[in-house]
């Protein structure tokens, strides 16, 4: 199902054209975007917002969604890997 759900939201190049609106999926589409993340590393807000605007306009939203979602946690203007799948 995950391969399905980021094929109707992702184009050839890995970018969103549309930001789901159903939860389930969204939850889908910030799982593949938390991966853009390195688990431990901190993040300056300027440095997210360009990581997130590589994959649509609307970075904030997307990080806005990531943090309220677990898949990211923000301190002091830092950001951080919180949740998402990790390889093994």
């Amino acid at each position: 199902m995950t391969d399905r759900v980021l094929s109707n939201f992702l184009d050839a190049d890995g970018r969103l054209h549309t930001i789901p609106s159903k939860h389930s999926k969204l939850l889908v589409v910030l799982d593949f975007l938390a991966q853009a993340f390195e688990p431990g590393v901190r993040y300056p807000e300027a440095r997210v917002n360009e990581i997130l605007g590589e994959f649509h306009p609307d970075f904030a939203a997307l990080r806005r969604y990531l943090v309220e979602n677990g898949f990211l946690d923000r301190a002091d203007n830092h950001y951080w890997r919180s949740g998402g799948t990790f390889d093994v």
